[in-house]
């Protein structure tokens, strides 16, 4: 809005400066007019948008280096292992509590923005919901979930997701889902079959989630997504799993990754 206000009054001050600075016709004032208009508009939108995007990359940072630390600790594991898989959880949930947390702080500095950039309000609370969705922090999900954008898949894969959790209306998730698909490419419809047809296996409702995946089929060749399909059409409901998306899927926290920590054998002499 601000940047509107002040690309305005150059507009008026590009007029009076042609008109009455320089002698021009209307015609040439309202010319420069604009053009001055135009111009204020675009850089201060521009500088605008530049330090909005330094302040996401700098967020994009610190989740990628939080999330190196918790690999090469997971990698140390592998030399020495944590007494149980339940102690490997509560310390990696631990640790990716600090870092996020730390994204979050850094995500407040878009705050001083909302006056300039529109719908800024809706950005960050997308950005907030992603990353309190990395800790389960559902209070601040459920909060801020009206006002986040589908600017992605896993955005409307995880506003499903909490759907389903809630117990939710069946009808709202399947409508969320077809605006969802409905706006991908090829292939990008993966996260968003394989979760609505989990949710549909999960509900009783298999000749449901053999639909879903035929239609999907349509525009993908994903391996999972064929298995489970494979799956439904013989009857081994029991052997539908979407493990195979890996981290993308286990991100919707509907099913917990199963954690193996491997023991040092002794060995006697």
């Amino acid at each position: 809005m601000i940047i509107l206000i002040a690309a305005f009054a150059a507009g008026c001050g590009g007029f009076a400066a042609a008109r009455w600075g320089f002698g021009a016709g209307i015609g040439w004032s309202v010319f420069w007019g604009i053009l001055s208009l135009v111009v204020a508009q675009f850089a201060l939108g521009f500088l605008v948008q530049r330090r909005v995007k330094a302040v996401m990359n700098a967020v994009q940072s610190i989740l990628l280096a939080g999330q190196k630390r918790l690999q090469q600790k997971m990698q140390r594991w592998q030399m020495r292992p944590p007494g149980s898989v339940q102690a490997a959880q509560k310390e990696i949930f631990a640790d990716t509590k600090v870092f996020v947390q730390d994204a979050l702080a850094k995500v407040e500095e878009l705050n001083r923005f909302r006056l300039l950039v529109p719908m800024m309000d809706r950005q960050i609370a997308t950005a907030k919901v992603q990353l309190a969705w990395m800790i389960k922090d559902f209070k601040t999900v459920d909060a801020l979930m009206p006002k986040v954008l589908l600017v992605d898949p896993m955005m409307t894969a995880i506003k499903i997701a909490r759907l389903h959790m809630t117990g939710g209306d069946f009808k709202d998730i399947e409508k969320l889902y077809r605006k969802g698909v409905g706006r991908v490419r090829y292939n990008g419809n993966v996260l968003l079959a394989a979760e609505m047809s989990w949710i549909q296996v999960k509900r009783g409702d298999a000749d449901g989630a053999f639909k879903t995946l035929t239609e999907a089929l349509k525009k993908s060749d994903d391996a999972t997504l064929k298995r489970n399909h494979e799956c439904l059409m013989n009857n081994r409901v029991g052997h539908f799993s979407n493990s195979g998306l890996g981290d993308q899927w286990y991100s919707l926290l509907l099913e917990e990754p199963k954690v193996h920590v491997q023991r040092q054998r002794s060995v006697y002499r």
